[in-house]
């Protein structure tokens, strides 16, 4: 048989030029196949034949963001301090300052993120605690939960003490650094921190809660670019010195290899999408469950518990008491493994257009408050490291979850955690920003008004 070495083909009978050429990748995805897909969603965006649905707003945030999350990840030095999550919540925040997206990509990625009919950023919330909590080893779990507290409320003094001090050496007075720096960071982000912020210092201050919005959102963002980069720097470091970091463990375990060992059989099981359905099912359950306790409790005891923590309380209520199949609590873990893997980068890009306005940062930004709100993150983070070591907690997981509190909410979670590489800390990186947002909002209010 004639061999056929010699001509430029291989024994698929694909030129070699080609081959070479869809070997390069963009994510995972052959290059030229990439170009291709980005072409098709980009003439319907920019020929009004985008849907303006769900199905349109995952077109444009998987096609931007699969390219800003690889980019993010191969640029030396930016990819160790949280790359792929910085380009992938503010290059599209950038192209929406700049006008430079259409009305039907802003209007398709708009319904996917906020509509009632979709809301996708809790749908991957949701599908990240349940998962994550029942993929957990219990005991590590319960540890967690009961030590993270600690951290959390001297981190939380620590950032509030440092942050007004340091506004006070730029010249701002002590009420204007706290109240209009501090504690936008530290709120628990903007659907639960800076509007209910927002409305209760308008309620004791007069006006329309919109003044307060853009007076407050941009430390947030601030101080949620500064956790990122905290985060990426905890990982680091956790690569260096191994035995600072517990790889998604909080807790040191005192029974050592054994829950190691628990937690990699664990890990190392077959996938089963059937399986991941019913996780998804669990998933959505709980998210609803949580939102009919809070309008119970709401209704009945006049205060409000968001709906999120509560979904938190039931899942590590199921995990505690093994209420739950294995198998089913195998499938919530894969599913989130799914959910992480493939849409942190494009949901955060869907964040960046939605939630990250760079006007207001730009209309307030000065160096003095840019090193004010750096230093209430540096001191939340710090102190979360050193007193999560003293508490026989990993000193890297314990200064990433601490560094929660100083994010965007669930917005800032995510790009926290993503730029740490520990997706499972969730559950501890919600309770840290929910339950430290809401006693920051509500300790804020009752401070605002005893002052005013």
């Amino acid at each position: 048989m004639k061999s056929h070495t010699g001509d430029n083909h291989t024994h698929d009978n694909k030129p070699k030029g080609f081959k070479k050429v869809m070997d390069w990748k963009v994510g995972v995805i052959p290059l030229p196949v990439y170009i291709v897909l980005a072409i098709i969603v980009l003439i319907a965006a920019y020929t009004n034949q985008l849907p303006t649905d769900m199905i349109g707003g995952f077109a444009v945030i998987m096609v931007i963001g699969v390219l800003l999350g690889d980019v993010g990840q191969k640029i030396p030095y930016f990819n160790s301090i949280g790359g792929p999550a910085i380009l992938s919540l503010f290059v599209p925040s950038v192209l929406v300052f700049y006008n430079t997206l259409s009305s039907t990509t802003l209007e398709a990625v708009d319904q996917l993120m906020t509509s009632s009919g979709s809301n996708f950023l809790y749908f991957y919330i949701a599908c990240l605690v349940v998962g994550s909590i029942l993929g957990m080893n219990r005991t590590v779990l319960i540890q967690g939960f009961i030590r993270m507290f600690i951290p959390l409320v001297t981190g939380t003094i620590a950032a509030v003490t440092v942050g007004t001090l340091v506004g006070m050496l730029f010249g701002y007075s002590a009420h204007h650094a706290f109240f209009y720096i501090v504690v936008p960071i530290i709120a628990g982000g903007i659907g639960e921190g800076i509007l209910p912020l927002s409305a209760g210092y308008a309620g004791i201050l007069g006006g329309g809660a919109g003044e307060f919005v853009s007076q407050l959102i941009p430390a947030a963002i601030i101080g949620n670019v500064c956790a990122i980069i905290i985060a990426g720097l905890m990982k680091k470091l956790g690569e260096k010195r191994p035995e600072l970091a517990g790889h998604d463990k909080l807790v040191r375990s005192d029974k050592g290899d054994k829950v190691l060992e628990a937690a990699k059989q664990n890990t190392n099981k077959s996938i089963d999408f059937s399986l991941m359905g019913a996780g998804l099912l669990v998933a959505m359950s709980l998210f609803v469950l949580g939102r009919v306790v809070e309008h119970w409790i709401h209704v009945f005891a006049g205060f409000t518990l968001s709906g999120a923590i509560i979904m938190i309380i039931a899942a590590t209520i199921i995990k505690s008491g093994n209420l739950l199949p294995e198998k089913l609590q195998t499938g919530a873990q894969q599913l989130y493994k799914f959910v992480s893997t493939a849409f942190t980068w494009p949901l955060m890009v869907g964040l960046g257009i939605v939630f990250i306005p760079l006007e207001d940062v730009a209309s307030v930004f000065t160096i003095g408050f840019a090193v004010t709100c750096m230093s209430v993150v540096i001191a939340m983070a710090t102190t979360g490291y050193f007193v999560g070591k003293l508490m026989k907690m990993y000193p890297v997981e314990s200064c990433i979850v601490t560094a929660c509190h100083s994010g965007l909410g669930g917005t800032g979670d995510v790009a926290i955690l993503s730029a740490s590489g520990r997706m499972a800390l969730m559950p501890f990186a919600q309770i840290s920003t929910r339950l430290g947002g809401a006693a920051t909002v509500i300790g804020a209010t009752a401070l605002m008004h005893f002052f005013s």
